[in-house]
């Protein structure tokens, strides 16, 4: 089936192209989304605008995106935990424990957006990506020390 996307779509394009995919893809998942709209001569002629405007909120949501990674850059996280003689930790860091240092610092955000493969178990210093567009990823430094007493 033929559509025109009205927002970016993983693996399929960007706003304003005009793809063919599957039809199950198309009438279950992107139309009713509103993610796209079939390609027909009307809806082609309408899309033009809304299409303008998209890619306009789209462009105006990867420049904040871009503001906060510069943000998140320019920060050091130190998040202290219980640890074992090894270097083990007690327990684990995870996506949600770091959100709450960065709201800590000023920068609230969605723990989704927070790319662990797994959660942190050693004590170090660890680079962390944020997937805060599907075009930018930012990255934070954080420190995981061992916790006194």
């Amino acid at each position: 089936m033929k559509i025109v996307l009205l927002e970016r779509v993983e693996k399929v394009g960007s706003a304003g192209d005009q793809v063919e995919v599957a039809d199950g893809y198309a009438r279950n998942f992107l139309i009713p989304t509103r993610k796209a709209v079939a390609a027909t001569a009307a809806n082609l002629k309408s899309m033009n605008y809304l299409v303008r405007q998209n890619v306009e909120r789209e462009e105006r949501q990867r420049r904040a995106a871009e503001l906060t990674a510069g943000r998140i850059a320019e920060l050091h996280c130190v998040i202290a935990r219980r640890a074992g003689d090894q270097d083990r930790l007690f327990g684990a860091v995870t996506n949600q424990d770091i959100c709450a240092v960065l709201a800590v610092q000023g920068v609230e955000m969605d723990r989704r957006k927070i790319v662990l493969q797994e959660p942190i178990k050693a004590l170090g210093s660890y680079t962390i990506p944020i997937r805060l567009h599907p075009e930018v990823v930012g990255e934070l430094r954080l420190t995981v020390e061992r916790e006194e007493g």
